[in-house]
């Protein structure tokens, strides 16, 4: 999210960034503050599974800005359990966050970017798009705002642009991948080196520029498009 906030506000966009917890917002904030000015970045906490705090978070970009060109769908949490069906409360739980997130994001701003003729970008992933061993309820999930994104772009088009970005292995200082290398390096380098072509993880920025791209007029005539970034690892035709 960082990262995509970053490369927008590069390109000259005003950016509006947020999250459920506050204290590493309001530090995102501020740094994307000082580099680019007060005035091109506003934050605010919310809940991406609540419509509420969606509701809120339109209301006050409306306040500030008057309209919104383009919406970043970037919540999603691949963290689950190995069972090959997740209980209850773990399969509702991946549900709400990966998929619902997305959908009550669009339901909420939709009308606006049908207004400005903008653009809707979700960030899924590869195990969405391949059986990867990734676990069955996040892979499901993604697989399913995949298919939300396809089915959609055909109704809201030409109006409104609706793409699909798959990240692969993205490595982050507090990620998932570095907690993994942390325990055991050698097996992680091992696995990337086998199934990824390119022989490396993918990093934030390479997705943000992917984002950029896809969020621009030089995408102009992409809508329904799924962009897999991940260093070659889907086979799939």
């Amino acid at each position: 999210g960082k990262a995509i906030a970053s490369r927008l506000l590069e390109e000259g966009a005003k950016v509006t960034i947020t999250a459920r917890g506050a204290k590493d917002l309001n530090i995102v904030a501020e740094q994307l503050k000082t580099k680019f000015g007060a005035e091109k970045v506003l934050h605010i906490s919310t809940d991406c599974t609540l419509t509420k705090d969606l509701t809120i978070l339109k209301e006050t970009i409306l306040e500030a800005w008057g309209g919104l060109d383009g919406v970043v769908s970037n919540v999603g949490d691949g963290r689950s359990v190995t069972d090959p069906i997740p209980g209850d409360f773990q399969w509702e739980k991946t549900w709400q966050v990966n998929f619902e997130s997305a959908l009550l994001s669009t339901r909420i701003f939709l009308p606006q970017l049908q207004k400005s003729k903008g653009c809707l970008l979700f960030i899924s992933s590869i195990a969405g798009v391949e059986a990867l061993g990734a676990p069955v309820d996040y892979s499901t999930a993604k697989t399913a705002l995949n298919a939300f994104a396809k089915n959609l772009s055909r109704k809201v088009a030409p109006d409104v642009r609706v793409n699909v970005i798959a990240p692969g292995n993205i490595f982050f200082p507090g990620g998932n991948w570095e907690k993994k290398m942390e325990k055991d390096e050698k097996t992680i380098n091992a696995m990337i080196k086998n199934v990824v072509p390119m022989q490396r993880f993918g990093y934030p920025e390479e997705i943000a520029d992917a984002a950029a791209f896809l969020c621009s007029k030089s995408a102009a005539f992409i809508t329904g498009s799924i962009l897999q970034v991940d260093g070659g690892q889907t086979v799939s035709l």
